[in-house]
């Protein structure tokens, strides 16, 4: 029964209530315990100090003098007073209005019947036996206030113990009904991503509770999720209508070679059917390597970097090629940049950006390599002089396949900057194309400290 409330909410608050309500029964038994034998101490302590005095009369005068001091005690009688009872050694009454039979033994009596001077209803009353010479000695309190200081007791127990059952019962209800509303919103979320809404989302309050930071990890993890989602669609997109020409001119070659009755020219054919199957062997090994880069941002193995003597020695080995290509390439680095991130894949975005400038410029155009501190991190910016790419296509080029017009008649495939823009975010970066003349890229990636 436990086991199974505890799977809830509401089951675990009501078990939360029932050990609070378990507690105060606990504390309300040994305190009413406690509260009753220092009670009871106490009016054991007040006869035995009225006994103490009239065996001090006793001493002093004999027997008759405990009547006499009774005698004078019940006379000044009020509601609190004691009551007291003097026998001799035959039983006959000597003093005292206590009306009940004198116990057998000496010492206290905790439940001594008697009956109340004028009255017939039998009490209850907690008395003191003493042995005198010459008779019998019983003074004795009523337990009346003793039991209902007790009643008191147990009625604010039993009211308290009711009041926190009933407070727990109301918590339990509250904190279910508030925490179910809370996960019937996450599970109808749930539900409406299942059925095909991806754009949904949790909703948050902003109180920034345990439920509002879970809503947020949850939305966080499905605009992944549906960014990935995204990827996956345009990948699918792309594959499917940029990857259909090479297919189409793959088969057409194979056709060609098939029907070819010459061996020279059959074997030319396959040979170019060779280098069209390369081609697309190389264009998916790339699709995969970017697929990969994208889904390791938290797995990315890292290290501490000087990025400055990294694109030194990425500009040092690009130069012959600028300069055996009539392009000039200009370097301006400012020294002491360090990052955390992978040399492999760091240098893999220089090559991308610096082969860009070799096959998208024309002879003459001049590459600037400029890097250094920026706001928060450090900005490495290559751009060119040459003619560009209209404002309305930067964005689109970070995509898969995306080539400029003035690009479509050079080798390539179009994936060289969605892999640039997926090792700059790996690194926790962002790449984007400046609004300047010709065609400048800024890679903005964190610095270590």
């Amino acid at each position: 029964m436990l086991r199974k409330m505890g799977r809830s909410t509401t089951g675990l608050v009501a078990i939360v209530g029932i050990v609070f309500a378990a507690a105060i029964l606990a504390i309300g038994a040994l305190s009413y315990r406690v509260t009753h034998e220092a009670l009871e101490q106490q009016l054991n302590h007040r006869i035995a100090a009225e006994t103490a005095g009239l065996l001090a009369e006793a001493q002093r005068r004999g027997v008759p003098a405990i009547a006499a001091a009774i005698t004078r005690r019940e006379a000044a009688r009020s509601t609190a007073s004691l009551d007291y009872l003097l026998v001799d050694d035959a039983g006959r009454h000597m003093a005292g209005s206590l009306r009940a039979k004198v116990p057998a033994k000496a010492g206290f009596e905790e439940f001594l019947h008697y009956r109340k001077p004028g009255q017939d209803e039998p009490a209850i009353a907690q008395a003191l036996t003493t042995k005198v010479a010459g008779g019998t000695l019983v003074v004795a309190a009523d337990r009346a206030s003793l039991d209902e200081i007790d009643r008191t007791l147990a009625i604010l127990f039993a009211g308290a113990l009711a009041a926190m059952l009933a407070v727990g019962t109301l918590a339990a209800g509250i904190i279910g009904g508030l925490t179910q509303r809370r996960l019937n919103s996450i599970d109808a979320t749930a539900q409406a991503i299942i059925s095909g809404d991806l754009a949904r989302r949790v909703p948050r309050d902003g109180s920034g509770s345990e439920f509002d930071r879970l809503a947020g990890t949850l939305n966080t993890m499905l605009n992944r999720i549906e960014a990935l989602m995204d990827n996956l669609r345009q990948v699918s997109s792309d594959v499917a209508h940029d990857l259909r020409t090479p297919l189409t001119r793959l088969c057409g070659s194979l056709d060609l070679a098939a029907g070819e009755h010459h061996e020279s020219q059959r074997a030319a054919h396959l040979e170019i059917a060779r280098r069209q199957a390369a081609e697309l062997l190389e264009i998916f090994a790339a699709l995969l390597r970017i697929a990969e880069i994208e889904g390791m941002n938290e797995r990315l193995p890292r290290q501490r970097l000087d990025l400055t003597a990294l694109l030194e020695k990425m500009a040092e080995s690009y130069a012959p090629d600028f300069e055996d290509s009539g392009r000039i390439l200009n370097c301006s680095i400012a020294p002491d940049l360090w990052v955390e991130g992978d040399h492999r894949l760091l240098s893999q975005v220089m090559a991308n950006l610096l082969d860009n400038g070799l096959s998208h410029t024309p002879p003459g155009t001049t590459l600037a390599l400029r890097a250094g501190p920026s706001s928060g991190g450090i900005a490495i910016v290559v751009g060119d002089d040459g003619p560009g790419v209209p404002p309305m296509d930067r964005d689109r080029l970070f995509n898969r396949f995306a080539r400029a017009e003035q690009a479509r008649s050079t080798a390539g495939h179009g994936l060289g900057l969605s892999m640039v823009k997926a090792i700059a975010e790996a690194h926790g970066g962002n790449v984007s194309i400046l609004d300047e003349p010709g065609f400048v890229v800024e890679l903005h990636l964190p610095r270590d400290a």
